[in-house]
């Protein structure tokens, strides 16, 4: 994800939920209808912002993704995004300047107002005049015009994108009534109005007006292939891991997503196995993917010696088996597996952890060693046990001795890896969109998104702007090449991707076929099974 919020959580202020009952000093800000019958899921995935313009972070989209539309959407599983609001999209040329789309006809905003091409020229042109800072507007930063015709929307854009339908396909993409929502500022939350499945009914806010409970019920208005599988849905946001299991496990919501710490899932799984649980869990692919980032500026990890022999010695298996209890899967490159273009280049390059030839990586890098290094973290779900982790894998092998050291506030993270004040720290990144562009060029193309000061212009020069015309996206062969060049100087060691795990009532149905490496996690899909 392209900006700080996509790069974790945001939390419910400074409270932490440790029972059922979220964040404390809850307000209503929307009003009607009742949560009776409604399936309710958990997340730790918490948000602020609702409004499409300045939402980013997976807490947010969470709902965009299931309350509005976009021109394109990614079915359960798809690669590739597929039509939505439009009845079909395409290029013109070859050389990925001009993209057009008819709409289809029939569609309605939830508040009754018909959604229109003049909509969708609108919503494009909103989210880039409002420009906000914590909002996604840079992913559509190439395109230079959309105007409407009819049913006709044409986007013209200032540099080839063939990258585009999948970006219009995200959250990013949501149309928005251009009736409701304001041309140059944001929308409060409890104004918000689109076209997707469902609606707003509620939404309870905590002291500091961020989102704690969402209620949701069907769109009657909605026009489009979902099939809904339940009338209302519940979304509550919870401070931590702790406070989601209680709630699952009292009954107080239906169903946990990925949130869950290692132990708790691991644990819930062997129960299911064995047939003692009274819990089910549902498995499948995740695009997050977790890395260890290197300040390039700084006189230590600035020398790719250093980084390449951490990449020589960090054992992933263990970490996957050891602190995540399996509940992740190594990872090798910086393109995870289950996206186009995906290779094993750290591999490839480094095979297993190998004290030896670490030590002559060193050596040829004229590093003495033992090489002190600060590690710092700020959120896991695997708590300090992570960083702890790494410390101890590097320390054994006596070229390393490494100072872990956390800092808890995540702003102040995020404001201290971008002044350049860590030398290496741990980070996750969620995909805005299921393409190997969206982890190449927002993480390694001048000190991308973790801000660590590298840049290789054969990569930020050359083969992005050749690989974004590439209207094949199955086609990975640039992709190959920068993620070996990556892999060559390490300025950051991916360590795994999440595997996707929820865990729910055993009369919930559904789960399992919205698990996977889109990141869209449909709310439609879920059901409840009649009580025999």
């Amino acid at each position: 994800m392209t900006s700080a919020n996509r790069l974790a959580v945001l939390a419910c202020a400074t409270l932490v939920a440790t029972t059922a009952a979220g964040c404390a000093s809850a307000k209503k800000v929307v009003t009607g209808g009742d949560d009776k019958g409604a399936i309710t899921m958990g997340t730790s995935s918490g948000t602020s912002v609702l409004d499409p313009a300045g939402a980013y972070d997976a807490g947010s989209w969470l709902v965009l993704n299931n309350t509005f539309q976009s021109l394109l959407k990614f079915p359960a599983g798809a690669t590739s995004p597929l039509p939505d609001a439009a009845e079909s999209c395409a290029f013109t040329g070859a050389d990925a300047l001009v993209y057009k789309c008819v709409m289809r006809g029939g569609l309605k905003f939830s508040n009754g107002h018909p959604l229109t091409a003049e909509d969708v020229v609108f919503s494009i042109q909103r989210m880039q005049k409002i420009n906000d800072e914590n909002g996604p507007a840079g992913l559509l930063s190439t395109i230079k015009s959309v105007e409407a015709n009819g049913s006709e929307v044409t986007v013209q854009l200032n540099t080839p994108d063939a990258v585009l339908p999948a970006k219009l396909a995200s959250a990013a993409g949501s149309i928005v009534d251009h009736q409701v929502f304001p041309a140059d500022k944001l929308l409060a939350n409890d104004k918000l109005v689109g076209s997707g499945p469902y609606k707003f009914d509620s939404i309870e806010a905590n002291a500091k007006g961020a989102p704690q409970k969402i209620s949701l019920s069907a769109n009657s208005e909605y026009h489009g292939e979902a099939k809904l599988q339940n009338n209302k849905f519940v979304l509550r946001y919870f401070e931590d891991p702790a406070g989601l299991k209680n709630a699952l496990e009292q009954g107080d919501i239906d169903l946990a997503d990925n949130g869950l710490d290692p132990a708790t899932a691991a644990k819930l799984k062997e129960d299911q196995l064995a047939g003692t649980g009274k819990l089910k869990v549902a498995e499948g692919e995740s695009a997050e993917a977790r890395f260890m980032v290197f300040n390039t500026k700084d006189a230590l990890t600035g020398n790719p010696a250093v980084r390449q022999a951490v990449a020589q010695l960090v054992d992933r298996k263990a970490l996957a088996r050891d602190v995540y209890e399996r509940s992740v899967q190594p990872l090798y490159s910086i393109v995870p597996a289950g996206i186009n273009g995906h290779t094993t280049a750290y591999f490839d390059r480094y095979g297993e952890p190998d004290v030896a030839k670490a030590k002559k990586l060193l050596a040829a890098g004229k590093v003495a060693t033992p090489v002190k290094l600060s590690l710092t973290w700020s959120r896991a779900r695997a708590g300090e046990a992570e960083a702890n982790e790494l410390k101890k894998q590097l320390d054994a092998s006596g070229l390393f001795q490494v100072t872990v050291q956390q800092e808890p506030d995540w702003k102040t993270y995020i404001k201290n890896w971008s002044e350049g004040k860590y030398q290496a720290y741990v980070v996750a990144w969620t995909p805005d969109y299921a393409d190997a562009d969206n982890f190449v060029t927002p993480l390694v193309v001048e000190g991308g998104a973790f801000h660590n000061g590298w840049d290789d212009p054969r990569i930020s020069q050359k083969l992005v702007p050749e690989s974004i015309k590439q209207t094949d996206r199955t086609a990975g062969g640039a992709y190959a090449q920068m993620q070996n060049m990556v892999a060559e100087a390490a300025p950051l060691v991916p360590l795994f991707q999440n595997k996707a795990f929820y865990a729910s009532g055993t009369d919930i149905t559904g789960v399992d076929g919205t698990v996977d490496t889109t990141g869209v996690f449909r709310f439609w899909e879920i059901g409840r099974a009649a009580k025999k």
